[in-house]
């Protein structure tokens, strides 16, 4: 079995936590660091092993970083994963809908399939969940919450100069 080590993630949205293999590649970003050193008895918490996640996540706060550069080892089913890269593709500072991303995968009356995979994502704010909207764009569940979800997609619009419409 591989080594796992895992931080808290300062930032200020609010506190994070993220682990990684012991060859630097994230496993898991949750968007709460409460609970964190249950969810992974095994792995050791080390702060070093994390820096790089750190460093990138401080700069995308700041509006220098547009898109998180890290090696991403996220384990779920296929599906799963061909949301989760198509997640990859939205760019900083826009958002799309559940539709539109099952468009994207080659699944268009999967929405509701994407919606799920969109909720099951282990690498959450570093594969961009947050940039899916309803397709009224109304805000739907995230992981970490409405409020972070606002604060999220507010931050890459001021950074980005783009206009957001959002309701809910």
């Amino acid at each position: 079995m591989t080594k796992r080590y895992w931080s808290l993630i300062d930032s200020p949205f609010q506190k994070f936590a993220a682990w990684v293999d012991e060859e630097g590649r994230l496993l898991r970003f949750n968007l709460r660091a409460t609970g964190a050193p249950e969810v992974d008895p095994e792995a050791e918490n080390n702060p070093r092993k994390l820096a790089e996640v750190q460093r990138q996540v401080a700069e995308y706060a700041k509006g220098t970083r547009r898109a998180f550069d890290l090696k991403l080892a996220a384990d779920g089913p296929d599906f799963d994963k061909r949301v989760w890269t198509a997640l990859l593709e939205i760019p900083f500072g826009t958002t799309t809908s559940y539709g539109a991303v099952a468009r994207r995968i080659g699944a268009p009356k999967a929405a509701r399939a994407v919606g799920a995979a969109n909720g099951a994502n282990p690498i959450a704010l570093i594969v961009p969940c947050h940039r899916v909207i309803g397709s009224d764009g109304s805000l739907t569940g995230y992981g970490g919450g409405l409020p972070l979800k606002r604060k999220l997609l507010e931050h890459e619009a001021r950074v980005s100069g783009a206009r957001l419409d959002l309701f809910g």
